[in-house]
């Protein structure tokens, strides 16, 4: 069977650090190893809609490793399955999949290789129901995709996260003030769980993990009580109190991924204020743990994926994710990797040795 000689990549659903890395590694495994062709389509799943993109060579990707964000851009409203378009006043949604997919086989493409979260990667997999060949990369900040240990992007954002818990130490003990932070995470609470514990939070509240409010008072008490001062909490932005729901800051219709997290600091602040004699201050950490230069850790994982997956079109292993499993790069069955979100297990040894050395869940 002939291996593939021109393939697709695209970057979908929200930016991280990391993206740029892997463009690199496809382009100069597939370009410099097996002399094949790469197109790279701008702004995600928009790209095959709009066709709409660039050729990607060695010029194109030389100096792109330590950036942050993708030179290809990205979108997490465009899902070629489901198209908002105005129709009589009315926001409706349209199928146009059948488009994407005439413009890979227009450009005469052997397939595709999607760099996205679980969203982009479940759209691929679709795709990949319709005959197209898919090659998935497993990017995302919340690290909570299935089939793999760790995705790219997620010890950036744990760096980010860690390094704001720290500075937030020195301003509640200052001040004797309780300090909420609100991290990304969406349903997962990896980053909340990792920062919280390498920064030496008080208190940490993930979405695994439903707290109560009581709860979390008693744990302020108690430290104030063997004379701490000041308190840090940091709280998932998917954590859910106990018998509630998580909060939700907005509803975008049109987006692949339509409920915006977000909140749950604010709420927190407003409980403990009522019931505490004590300054609650609030920070939102939002899309700065998006942003930034990769970490070591993220530009040589994103590097080692975005080589497998050039290696894999070459060897035609289509269908697969690739994956970091232990220390190695493995290839997972798309389908079986965007089946479940990866979540922190309430009683794995993580939780037990934060719980160990004095961590609150709240519950």
């Amino acid at each position: 069977m002939s291996r593939a000689k021109r393939i697709g990549v695209l970057t979908g659903g929200g930016d991280c650090p990391g993206l740029n890395a892997v463009i690199r590694g496809v382009v100069k495994a597939a370009v410099y190893k097996y002399d094949m062709d790469v197109l790279g389509f701008l702004d995600g799943y928009a790209g095959l809609l709009k066709d709409n993109f660039i050729r990607l060579d060695g010029d194109k990707v030389s100096g792109i490793l330590p950036r942050g964000g993708t030179i290809l851009g990205s979108s997490n409203r465009d899902n070629p399955f489901r198209v908002p378009e105005m129709e009589n006043g009315e926001l409706i949604f349209r199928d146009r999949s059948d488009e994407a997919i005439k413009t890979l086989e227009r450009h005469g493409l052997d397939g595709l290789i999607v760099i996205g979260g679980d969203g982009s990667l479940a759209i691929a997999s679709q795709l990949m129901g319709k005959g197209v060949m898919v090659i998935g990369v497993p990017k995302t900040i919340d690290n909570d995709l299935g089939s793999t240990d760790v995705t790219f992007g997620f010890d950036t954002a744990l760096v980010t996260a860690t390094e704001a818990v720290d500075k937030l130490h020195t301003t509640a003990e200052s001040h004797h003030r309780i300090m909420v932070l609100e991290v990304m995470g969406r349903y997962a609470g990896w980053i909340a769980l990792q920062s919280g514990l390498a920064g030496g939070g008080d208190i940490v509240l993930i979405p695994e993990i439903p707290f109560v409010i009581d709860r979390v008072i008693d744990a302020v008490r108690e430290r104030t009580y063997r004379g701490r001062t000041f308190s840090i909490i940091v709280v998932a932005e998917g954590a859910i109190p106990a018998g509630g729901s998580a909060v939700v800051k907005q509803v975008v219709k049109e987006s692949t991924d339509p409920v915006r997290l977000g909140g749950i600091g604010g709420w927190l602040a407003n409980e403990l204020e009522q019931r505490i004699e004590a300054e609650v201050r609030v920070t939102v950490l939002g899309h700065l743990q998006r942003g930034g230069s990769p970490t070591a850790f993220d530009r040589v994982l994103a590097t080692r994926f975005g080589v497998a997956a050039g290696e894999a079109a070459v060897k035609e292993g289509w269908g697969i994710m690739v994956a970091l499993r232990g220390t190695e790069i493995v290839n997972a069955p798309l389908g079986e990797a965007v089946s479940q979100l990866r979540r922190v297990d309430p009683n794995s040894e993580l939780v037990m040795a934060a719980r160990a050395v004095g961590t609150c869940f709240g519950d």
